[in-house]
């Protein structure tokens, strides 16, 4: 599964927040691509209104804080797109659900739409840019997009779907991603120059200066040392990093620092944080390695071994199916406590949007009235439509519940506490019995490669007896 990254709304030019936030929700709805709307789920806002609803908390943020943006993120998007026959419409739709709820925590209403009408069944998560209780605005901060990913990635591995391997660019600029083929910026060229000048061995700092001169740099020696080349813009010699700083350069020269050029010294540095992996012993003795390699996985394996041995005796399993019959336990368990947290997550956003629309429903009733009194004129409705359309839409949501009498806010407020902390509970428990299911079903595979390796030496033995007892016959 791939997840892009975020993607902030802005309002269009020659249209208003509400025309644009209209228009961005209503394709994200369109029944065509969405089963009829069967396809849509949200939190703490209603999908029929969500535009309307995001355009009112800005209006409510605006006169709370005082705070007013000429550009301003109306909304923010994330696309999720999901292999071909791989998973179903209603459980895409879930998982978009899932990815929403744990990225924004709650504090940000947001709706899912699950599009069919291609190939790959993806997600269109649009979420309000303000917080619900419009005191602050999201922010789309540095690295968001692998967040996102690893989250997404994270949630598809939890539900055994396949997630993508090897991503294309990511978060790199196209130079990086170029590599070697990229061109050097220009500090990239500054940087190569002073590394050229010091392999000269100046015997001092302006005789390293007078080399860069030389190269065509024309320099600037205020309080910030300044370069540049013609048609360049300045580089100040401080934003190099610290190795290149006038205290570093000045102590390379004095033979008191080494200087490892900006190439090198990423290279190493690169070296250096490449992660551990994990080996798969089977896959690499297939790839034909030589007799010393078998040797060491043989032993790595027998280690392996030893750690399984030891497990079975501190948890006194009698035999291999016990342990089987443990780990498919707790499978089940794992499984009964998500359909518990999503139980309790789909009644705490029914909650929420309840306790919303009671809200909007309290707010905007006097409007609502003197717009009937006004006997629904064209103009008071232009003039108030977002609360009019809030209004209308409190009154559908209690009809369609057939509420006779409202519950109180607070209630309300008590229920969904209960619920969040039951569903915090649970979510412990998932956390233990998830590495108490980890740990199983690693020694599981351990035994099961004992067994099947047992059984294999066992045929051959029988094997190697046969033609013996044929002899003595």
């Amino acid at each position: 599964m791939a997840t892009t990254r975020i993607i902030s709304m802005h309002v269009n030019q020659g249209k208003t927040i509400a025309q644009c936030l209209s228009d961005r929700t209503e394709y994200a709805k369109n029944p065509e691509k969405t089963k009829g709307g069967e396809l849509i789920s949200c939190y703490a806002c209603d999908p029929h209104t969500a535009d309307a609803e995001f355009l009112l908390s800005k209006q409510r943020y605006a006169i709370l804080t005082g705070r007013r943006q000429k550009n301003d993120v109306i909304a923010y998007q994330a696309r999720q797109s999901f292999k071909p026959g791989e998973i179903t419409p209603e459980d895409a739709n879930k998982v978009g659900y899932e990815f929403a709820s744990r990225f924004l925590k709650g504090k940000h209403a947001f709706i899912v739409a699950t599009h069919v009408d291609k190939r790959h069944i993806h997600n269109h998560i649009i979420w309000n840019s303000t917080t619900l209780d419009c005191t602050h605005k999201f922010r789309d901060f540095r690295g968001s997009g692998k967040a996102v990913a690893r989250l997404s990635d994270m949630i598809c591995m939890e539900h055994s779907l396949s997630v993508v391997q090897h991503p294309r660019l990511g978060n790199n600029s196209y130079n990086k991603w170029l590599g070697n083929r990229a061109k050097l910026s220009h500090r990239d060229l500054l940087c190569k120059a002073i590394d050229e000048a010091l392999a000269k061995k100046p015997d001092s700092y302006e005789a390293l200066l007078k080399l860069l001169e030389a190269e065509g740099y024309s320099i600037s020696r205020g309080t910030n040392i300044t370069f540049c080349m013609t048609g360049q813009k300045n580089i100040r010699l401080r934003s190099l990093g610290e190795a290149y700083s006038e205290a570093a350069l000045r102590a390379v020269i004095a033979g008191q620092r080494h200087h490892t050029p900006r190439k090198k010294r990423a290279a190493a540095v690169k070296e250096k944080q490449k992660p551990s992996l994990l080996i798969d012993i089977q896959a690499k003795l297939d790839e034909g390695k030589g007799v010393g390699y078998q040797r060491w996985a043989s032993v790595f394996n027998l280690k392996q071994m030893a750690q399984t041995v030891l497990f079975l005796q501190e948890h006194s399993f009698a035999d291999y199916e016990e342990l089987a019959s443990k780990a498919d336990s707790l499978t089940e368990q794992i499984k009964e406590l998500r359909d518990t947290i999503k139980r309790s997550e789909q009644r705490m956003s029914e909650v929420q949007v309840l306790k919303t629309h009671i809200i909007n429903y309290a707010k905007t009733r006097e409007t609502f009235a003197a717009y009937r009194k006004s006997g629904y004129a064209k103009s008071f409705l232009e003039e108030h439509e977002p609360e009019i359309l809030l209004h209308r839409a409190a009154k559908k949501h209690f009809n369609e519940l057939g509420l006779k009498k409202l519950p109180t806010v607070k209630n309300l407020q008590t229920e969904y506490a209960e619920l969040l902390a039951a569903k915090k509970e649970a979510y412990a428990q998932l956390h233990t019995l998830r590495d108490e299911q980890r740990e199983l079903l690693i020694h599981r595979a351990n035994i099961e490669q004992i067994l099947g390796i047992q059984k294999e030496q066992r045929d051959k033995e029988q094997e190697r007896k046969e033609p013996a007892e044929m002899k003595h016959e």
